[in-house]
């Protein structure tokens, strides 16, 4: 039970999803939200850390996180991130059963220029693989020497998705889609998503599908191709993450990603373990499986699979305790990361230049 209650800086907060439908989505959530009845429509997104996301627990319970954040102070945010209109870090899950559109996202500077009114803010993003069933797949990234001409060439032929590279994923594995890469993501997965805090996307290709409105989705071909990344710059693009992997006492902490934007790495661990925020910035907890307790200095909550706790950089000291040794506790931890505090994190743990610069993408 939580005893916190007047110190809302010391005290973890749960944030309930808000479900968003789309055409591709799912009628069964079940997997992850086994109390929903079948949907009604599909249903493509669960947004953990939307605008309109609401606190669960906690001294801002019932109201939502748009509401709140604005308001926060440097015991919540961190140091590094007050003044933020927003959240920074949007988390969704994904459920798609249908192919998305052929899609790309701009970058900071081509959102501050041209989208200013959607927030102007530019979309890199990663995504964990939840669930995948046999031969589940994505497409990110350009084949090698797809120029501009060719690629226009495939819109209209309706051929682009042969010109992306194809990536059979599993659960467990991890994609990292920068802005600027085209990719789309194929039925049979569900996804944890972690990304900027923009909802700004171009459509290439969308199937000649209709969406819930029955008619056509708008497709954003100009935009698409002025922020796609052609040549070189598409061939260093995001793919299949390498991970680091570290086993320090009961814990093993799997580093997939790390930009200027975020960081994200797995927790797996069956015994209680102890962690500690730091005061630069907030971390989330992104439960995948098992059940516990989350305890901390002004009292203690449950947590269990598929929910989103949003810890306060003041929160200092906490420990991690699963309810059955059986069932071990898999979590996604992510936040704003400083990359140089990043790469010395890893170096002290005696992970080599050549491991973390996979990870790294500066």
């Amino acid at each position: 039970m939580n005893s916190g209650a007047s110190r809302p800086g010391r005290v973890p907060a749960r944030l309930a999803p808000s479900f968003v439908k789309r055409p591709w989505g799912s009628l069964d959530l079940t997997s992850l939200f086994p109390k929903r009845p079948r949907e009604e429509k599909p249903i493509g997104e669960a947004w953990l850390t939307g605008d309109d996301s609401v606190f669960a627990t906690g001294a801002f319970a019932g109201r939502t996180l748009g509401e709140i954040w604005p308001a926060l102070p440097e015991e919540w945010t961190g140091t590094r991130l007050t003044g933020l209109p927003r959240i920074p870090l949007l988390v969704k899950f994904i459920f798609p059963e249908d192919k998305l559109s052929v899609q790309v996202h701009p970058d900071d500077v081509y959102a501050e220029q041209h989208e200013a009114t959607a927030g102007g803010t530019g979309k890199t993003e990663m995504w964990y693989v939840v669930q995948a069933r046999e031969g589940a797949e994505v497409l990110v990234g350009l084949r090698a020497k797809v120029a501009r001409k060719s690629f226009e060439r495939a819109v209209v032929d309706g051929t682009v998705e042969e010109l992306l590279v194809t990536v059979p994923v599993r659960v467990g594995d991890a994609v990292f889609v920068p802005a600027g890469t085209v990719h789309t993501i194929g039925p049979g997965v569900v996804l944890c998503e972690i990304q900027q805090h923009s909802d700004i996307t171009y459509r290439v290709f969308d199937y000649n599908r209709l969406g819930l409105d029955g008619k056509p989705r708008e497709l954003h071909i100009r935009q698409a191709l002025d922020v796609i990344h052609f040549g070189d710059a598409a061939e260093a693009g995001g793919g299949l993450c390498d991970p680091v992997r570290i086993t320090r006492g009961a814990v093993a902490k799997t580093f997939y990603a790390a930009c200027r934007h975020f960081a994200t790495e797995r927790w797996e661990f069956s015994e209680r373990i102890a962690a500690v925020t730091s005061p630069e910035h907030f971390d989330l907890l992104i439960v995948l499986d098992g059940g516990g307790r989350l305890e901390f200095a002004d009292g203690s909550e449950a947590y269990g699979p598929a929910e989103a706790w949003l810890l306060p950089a003041a929160l200092g000291a906490y420990q991690l305790a699963p309810d059955q040794p059986e069932k071990p506790t898999t979590l996604l931890r992510t936040y704003v990361p400083d990359l140089h505090g990043f790469v010395q994190r890893l170096t002290d743990d005696r992970v080599e230049e050549a491991a973390w610069s996979r990870v790294v993408h500066p």
